[in-house]
């Protein structure tokens, strides 16, 4: 694995392809996923579909495999200081709690970083959606749509978090990271919010590099 590894922030240069941030938002991610390409069209292509894997679909061997080699990624590229303060909340995923397709990627890697990372679930979904990359053509949820799905867990909620970092896998247009931030703003106001992301989406005529 490339040992060049960085994290790159979403500032005036990349921000036109996530049109639901503003300057205010101060997002990071690791790779570029290019939409409307195959698993085998590049490494983070692969690598994101198959953390995408459906906890009932065959190969969870590999997705295991890749939520620890995520965890490690980042493990690398976070500071020490920031990790031994700041609270990690993984997006929620499109299913709520007790349903039989709720997957905790997004946790499960966060764990997978170090060992006693302050890791909440401050946010969840009162009801299942169906996931933003299955829709097809349907109409995507709006932020506001999904605010008024999303709930804070008050027993998570003490001690106050002193910095916050989202967590999600694919930054698109960024309404679902806007939308927990707004949920987790209107809780803890005086608190920094951040985002952390796997990689972000660029369209095919976008040119990316390989990370091997």
């Amino acid at each position: 694995m490339a040992e060049n590894i960085r994290l790159t922030e979403i500032d005036d240069s990349n921000r036109d392809l996530h049109p639901r941030l503003t300057l205010d938002d101060k997002c990071v991610f690791l790779f570029e996923y290019t939409s409307g390409k195959r698993w085998d069209f590049s490494t983070t292509n692969g690598l994101i579909k198959t953390l995408k894997r459906k906890p009932d679909q065959k190969g969870q061997y590999y997705k295991n495999q890749e939520i620890e080699k995520c965890g490690n990624l980042f493990r690398t590229t976070l500071s020490d200081e920031w990790l031994s303060s700041g609270t990690l909340v993984p997006i929620p995923p499109s299913k709520a709690f007790g349903d039989p397709a709720y997957d905790n990627r997004m946790e499960r890697i966060c764990r997978a970083i170090r060992p006693n990372l302050d890791v909440r679930l401050l946010v969840s979904q009162r009801n299942s959606t169906i996931a933003a990359h299955e829709r097809g053509t349907a109409p995507r949820p709006t932020i506001e749509e999904l605010i008024e799905n999303y709930e804070i867990d008050e027993t998570l909620t003490h001690p106050a978090p002193s910095t916050i970092a989202i967590f999600d896998d694919v930054l698109t247009a960024g309404t679902h990271f806007k939308a927990v931030k707004t949920v987790l703003s209107a809780r803890f106001p005086a608190v920094p919010i951040y985002g952390i992301f796997i990689a972000r989406r660029v369209f095919p005529e976008v040119q990316i590099e390989d990370w091997f």
